[in-house]
Parts: C-alpha cells; structure tokens; sequence
C-alpha cells in the first residue's frame, strides 16, 4: 500500500494508482487482456514515473474536454487547491445540472478536483464521495474555502469494481461520475453493474470516457503505453449499449463527443484505423414501475445556471417554457428521476411534432459518438445550433 501511495505523489501522477488498480479485478465480463497485475503495474508506472506534466502525453485523451465549462464550474474551480487542479487528468466534463442537496460518487476520483467542485455544487447539505487508490488531500483547506461547517467530502480507498468492500451500499447515491477511468479496467460490466447497485431509483451515472471506433485487436490490448493513454482498454462504443442493458439501466443519453488525436508516429502504426472518441454518456436506473409512452414535457426553467435553456443531451434541448415530444424512454427518465419537479410532464400527451424539435422516434436519435462528431464538425441549419436537434438534414 505504502509503495501505491509513494508513486501518488510524484509529479503528475493524478489517477495513476487509482487508474491502475480499476485495471485490477477482471472477472466475467471483461475483455481479454495481458495478466491483470502486468497491467496494473506497467500503468501505474507509467502514470508515476514516465508522466511528469500533461505535456508528456502522447495522446490528447486524457485531456480534452467537449465544451467549455459553465460559468458555476469554473467559480468553482477558482477555489480548488492549485496543487489538486495541477495533478488532474481528465476526458470530458462530468459534472451535470440539478445538484443541490444530492448525494454524489466519483469512481476513480484521484486528487479530487471533481469532488471538491461538486462539493461546492452539492451545497453543504449534499455529500461527495471519492474512492480511488489515492490519498484524498487539503478537504481541511475546502471546507474552509467553501464556508463549511463540517465537511461533505469524503475519500475511499477501493476498487470501482467492488464498492461493496469499500462499505457502499445498495441505493445510497443520487449520482455516480466517472472521468476517464472505466477504460482501464477490463471488466467494464463489473463497474456498471456496481453502480447500477449503488443509485437510488432514479439515480444517474453521468461519465466521460474513450471509446474505439471498432473492437481492439490484441496488439493494441496489449501495448503499455496505449494502457497508460487510455487508449488500450477503450470500449467499443456498440459495446456500451448492450452492457448496460444487461446491466438494468435506460439505454444510455449521449451528450457530447469530442476527437481524439494521436501525437506519436509510432503509436499511430499499431492504431491502424482504429478511430477513438471522448464521449459522455447519462445512463439512468429507472425503476421498473416508471415505464412510459410518449408524451409532451415543458421546462419551468428552476435549474440554477440553465433557466433558460436544458441540453440534456445531443438529442434533447429544452427551452424554458416550450412544449417539446419525448419518447417513452426520455419520459420515464424524467418522471422517475430528479428533473422531475423541474418538468411539467404530459405522460401519454399526443406526440406531435414540436416546435423546435426534430427528434420524434428513437430510430432517429443520435447514439453514435463518431456520427455526433461529424454532425458538430458540420455547419447545421439555425433551428439545431450546435448540432443538438438530430440528425443531419432532420430540420
């Protein structure tokens, strides 16, 4: 233990024990791999010794983000310890809308600067868990920050695996995130399945991580520097849909993708034309009860920093005010979760066209990361700024 925490604190090393030890505890379900422990190690290292600054990167995946940061977030991020920002290692933004008071896990969380933005976003009568092979640091330094009479941090010490050794139990969170970190276990369903058992009914596992354009040869499996740049134990994105069915969640809510370049010759030789996204996902655990047809919602415009305007993902944009059709899935996801009272919901309404929104049937959704980039590379027409609305020429 000793030794993983020693290797935490050299120079930019954020995630290194924590990501290494999530490529631990393969089980039914994982991809085939080189031996777990070879794995682990070989990252670890390679997070502890060969990266000293992002700039050693050989890929941009562990560091790009799909847009910018709100305005709440980086208010936020002013009043994170310039050392935990410093040591961050992350690819995409996870940190959704509607948070105040609810209860949060980060899987894989390393320093915490996730955590200790949510913190802020939670409010103190929210709470944050961490849980990585990392020592949580300066929560004395937040809570001070913050104005906080008693901290609503916490960090674990476990395997996003096995949360139940970690003392998790079953329906104690509102939220699980997960930044960059599912790609470096090789039993992605074990995770899924994990926090699947932690949400609460209607609870949200919101993550940001890389997936490949088509399943990984075993060159690419097992080459350690690809390991170390998340890029080895990336998930076929098709992959992700039929695992979480499995697993009991809604079919997953794209949100946004952003490329993946490749800065090394070498590395892009043994690629081939395998392509990789950064892609964030929703997935909800809607209760078996809270099934729907179609209907009608209108946004009442309550959620702090989105009283106008609601991306809730790359299909579904609700303006404050509007009357916008929603298939069953999306109507059950926010009947049963906690956009609930943010919604005036018409379950069963007649579903016709919407004005300003093209995405009628599920057939027509976006749930492609690759095609999402092609559509925000795209001009598009004025009725889908950002490529939000649907698929190309829908409008």
């Amino acid at each position: 233990m000793e030794a993983r925490r020693g290797v935490a604190r050299d120079a930019g090393a954020e995630h290194g024990p924590g990501r290494a030890e999530s490529v631990r505890g393969a089980g039914a379900g994982g991809m085939a791999t080189p031996c777990r422990e070879q794995i682990h190690q070989e990252v670890q290292d390679y997070y502890g010794k060969e990266l000293q600054k992002s700039e050693d990167l050989k890929t941009n995946a562990c560091v790009t983000s799909a847009r910018p940061l709100p305005k709440a977030v980086r208010d936020a991020l002013e009043h994170v310890h310039e050392e935990v920002v410093a040591r961050y290692y992350g690819c995409g933004l996870v940190i959704p809308e509607c948070l105040l008071s609810c209860r949060i896990l980060d899987l894989g969380c390393g320093s915490g600067r996730d955590c200790y933005v949510l913190s802020q976003l939670v409010g103190e009568q929210g709470h944050v868990t961490g849980i990585d092979m990392t020592e949580g640091q300066h929560i004395a330094y937040h809570m001070n920050k913050f104005g906080y009479r008693k901290p609503n941090v916490e960090f674990l010490h476990g395997y996003m695996e096995k949360l139940g050794d970690a003392g998790l139990a079953d329906e104690s969170y509102d939220i699980v995130i997960s930044n960059c970190v599912i790609n470096l276990t090789p039993d992605k369903k074990a995770v899924l399945q994990e926090a699947f058992r932690v949400l609460k009914p209607g609870g949200e596992m919101y993550f940001s991580d890389v997936y490949a354009s088509q399943r990984l040869s075993e060159t690419i499996r097992k080459h350690r520097v690809l390991w170390g740049e998340c890029l080895a134990g990336a998930l076929y994105w098709r992959d992700l849909y039929s695992i979480t069915e499995e697993v009991g969640f809604s079919p997953p809510c794209l949100v946004t993708a952003s490329p993946i370049t490749i800065g090394d010759k070498e590395l892009e030789g043994i690629i081939g034309d395998c392509r990789f996204v950064s892609a964030t996902f929703r997935l909800f655990k809607v209760p078996g009860g809270s099934r729907a047809g179609p209907g009608q919602v209108i946004y009442n415009g309550g959620i702090m920093g989105h009283e106008r305007e609601l991306v809730f993902d790359a299909n579904f944009t609700f303006k404050e005010g509007e009357v916008v059709d929603v298939d069953a899935e999306m109507a059950a996801i926010l009947q049963s979760s906690r956009f609930a009272e943010e919604f005036l919901i018409r379950a069963g309404a007649s579903a016709t066209a919407a004005q300003g929104n093209c995405c009628k049937g599920a057939k027509e959704k976006i749930c492609n990361p690759f095609q999402l980039l092609e559509q925000l590379a795209a001009p598009g027409p004025a009725c889908c700024p950002r490529g939000t609305c649907g698929p190309p020429g829908c409008c």
